[in-house]
């Protein structure tokens, strides 16, 4: 059996993250050589205050290569608005809330501040891990 099913427990506790001051096609840069599709942006003091996903700059390199303006910083850019869970959730309601709402990762915090993040991924090894350990299989 899982030694727990919290969160915090199977969540990237080094994350890649932004400054909302990053220049745009250098965040573009780093997602593409991470292999992800998103990143929290935190401010100097450590607040979550955006998320960049690649919808977010493909949005913008279109909408720039229009006005033949194209760049910027990730704050121009970035989703103000972030669903987030706790480090203490449990990792089946983290799971239920990736299927309904089709999220591919969420920022984990822990009082206020960022300390990491749970992805798809990270859930299926944990979940994988946990029907390994003695929960019958089906099929």
């Amino acid at each position: 059996m899982l030694k727990s099913l919290k969160v915090r427990d199977y969540m990237n506790r080094e994350p890649v993250t932004f400054s909302p001051e990053t220049d745009l096609f250098k965040a573009v840069d780093l997602l593409l050589a991470h292999r992800i599709s998103g990143a929290s942006v935190i401010d100097a003091q450590g607040y979550l205050v955006g998320v960049l996903s690649e919808s977010d700059c493909l949005r913008a390199i279109l909408g720039g290569s229009y006005f033949e303006e194209v760049g910027g910083t990730v704050a121009s850019f970035m989703s103000e608005v972030v669903e987030t869970i706790d480090a203490d959730a449990n990792i089946l309601k983290a799971a239920e809330h990736f299927v309904e709402r089709n999220r591919r990762r969420l920022p984990v915090m822990e009082q206020g501040r960022l300390v990491g993040q749970i992805s798809r991924r990270d859930l299926l090894v944990a979940l994988k891990s946990f029907n390994d350990h003695g929960v019958p299989k089906t099929g």
